[in-house]
């Protein structure tokens, strides 16, 4: 009877990945064959396997976004992603179909988000019925920036592949503290992924603040609004020190294992465990962030024009239709996504999925590149999920403008991961990244 259960209770999160998964290959089409022109991973993967941090081959198989120190090549992207594909770069080397690989893998990311929604759904957190539940799929999978990063296998698409299960794995054991080992490791794999994905801890260490007070949650884990500085001495007054110690320590283990290698790594590649290695890249844009570093206010202007203006630039000539190299902003991608600014309904857990995500957003949007080259808003991916569960707990009626809305961005969204580094018509040629909007 156990067994039987658990097969009906996996059978719709599998057919979900099935289907993602197979429309995401049916998308690569003949692009599915061979290994991509930027397979970083691939080939940190192969040095990994033979014991050593650097390039194995000397040189690297290309000059994008490589790092260069003291006469050897490095990946300076953070590492999870090789270790991911190193057992098929194990058998087949570094002629394994690395498209192929991260489109498959792309349907885990969908399948774990209707898990989550499922999970809030049955614990009475969130309102949403089934049907809605996988129309937010559909909208994440198919009508957000994920499919086109989905479909293309390269080192800074593939990042975000696996980043978006960690992070949906991540909250799935930060939801109530029910399984903080599992909390704690997804987040610092997501880290070892896409680094400003650690700032989603801020969601953890509410939950956790609930859980250790001395009181039977009834509802929603932190529902009961806090009434200014007395309500907030209450609250400390009900911690329940060895309850919270307790999680925190299984929350942080993996955390400080996975920083620790990471250091470690660091200083084995570049002589200091607080240099991951960006300053060393062989790009155009080195004395940039020489100048402001990796993240400075100096950025914010640029990538907030990109976040929220980049718009389709349209003209009477054939293909009538062009898309900046820096991509389209968020809203026209996935303009559901408005909806968390308009909620029927709000809670403090919300509010702290709100400052968890505004945290990745803004430490995003003060980085040196806008996600260049890109269709839709690629960075968005590091917190999206947590958008996708606000529209859920929002409240707000999933009516027919809704459902039509959906249709259109699956309809922008599958235009991207067809057209995107295939039909180049239909993308703007400027390679300055000085070129956001439409030239006069």
């Amino acid at each position: 009877m156990f067994r039987a259960s658990l097969r009906r209770r996996a059978a719709l999160p599998l057919a979900v990945f099935a289907l993602c998964a197979g429309v995401y290959v049916a998308t690569l089409g003949s692009r599915a064959r061979g290994i991509s022109d930027n397979a970083h991973y691939v080939y940190l993967a192969q040095s990994l396997l033979h014991g050593q941090l650097s390039l194995l081959d000397g040189r690297p198989p290309g000059d994008n976004d490589w790092s260069f120190y003291e006469g050897r090549w490095y990946v300076s992207f953070p590492p999870f992603p090789a270790v991911v594909i190193a057992p098929l770069v194990a058998v087949f080397g570094t002629a394994v179909w690395d498209r192929l690989v991260w489109a498959l893998l792309a349907g885990v990311a969908p399948a774990l988000l209707f898990v989550l929604l499922r999970k809030l759904r049955e614990q009475g957190i969130s309102e949403r019925d089934t049907r809605e539940d996988l129309a937010l799929v559909a909208l994440f999978a198919f009508g957000s920036p994920y499919y086109y990063t989905a479909v293309q296998g390269t080192v800074w698409f593939a990042a975000h592949v696996v980043a978006c299960a960690l992070v949906a794995l991540y909250l799935l054991g930060a939801f109530g503290v029910a399984r903080p080992l599992l909390a704690g490791s997804a987040l610092g794999l997501a880290f070892m992924t896409r680094p400003t994905t650690l700032l989603l801890g801020l969601f953890f260490a509410h939950q956790l603040f609930v859980d250790a007070q001395r009181r039977e949650p009834s509802g929603e884990l932190g529902a009961q609004p806090a009434r200014g500085l007395r309500a907030l001495q209450a609250q400390l007054a009900r911690i329940e020190p060895r309850r919270l110690l307790v999680k925190l320590a299984w929350f942080a283990l993996p955390l400080l294992l996975v920083g620790s290698a990471y250091m470690w790594m660091n200083a084995e590649r570049f002589g200091d465990p607080f240099d991951p290695g960006y300053g060393h890249l062989r790009i155009r844009w080195a004395r940039r962030i020489e100048t402001w570093g990796l993240f400075n206010y100096h950025y914010l202007g640029r990538n907030l024009a990109v976040f929220l203006a980049s718009l389709p630039w349209l003209s009477a000539e054939p293909p009538y239709l062009k898309i900046s190299r820096h991509g389209l902003a968020l809203w026209v991608t996935t303009p559901q996504l408005l909806l968390v600014l308009w909620p029927r309904r709000w809670s403090p857990a919300m509010t702290a999925l709100a400052w968890s995500a505004g945290a990745v957003a803004l430490a995003n949007l003060c980085y040196q590149n806008t996600g260049w080259v890109q269709f839709g808003y690629r960075f968005s991916l590091d917190y999206s999920l947590l958008l996708f569960v606000l529209l859920a707990l929002g409240g707000r009626r999933f009516g027919t403008a809704f459902y039509g809305l959906l249709v259109v961005a699956i309809a922008i969204n599958t235009f991207g991961a067809l057209t995107f580094d295939r039909a180049q018509r239909f993308y703007d040629t400027d390679a300055s990244q000085r070129v956001i909007f439409q030239p006069d």
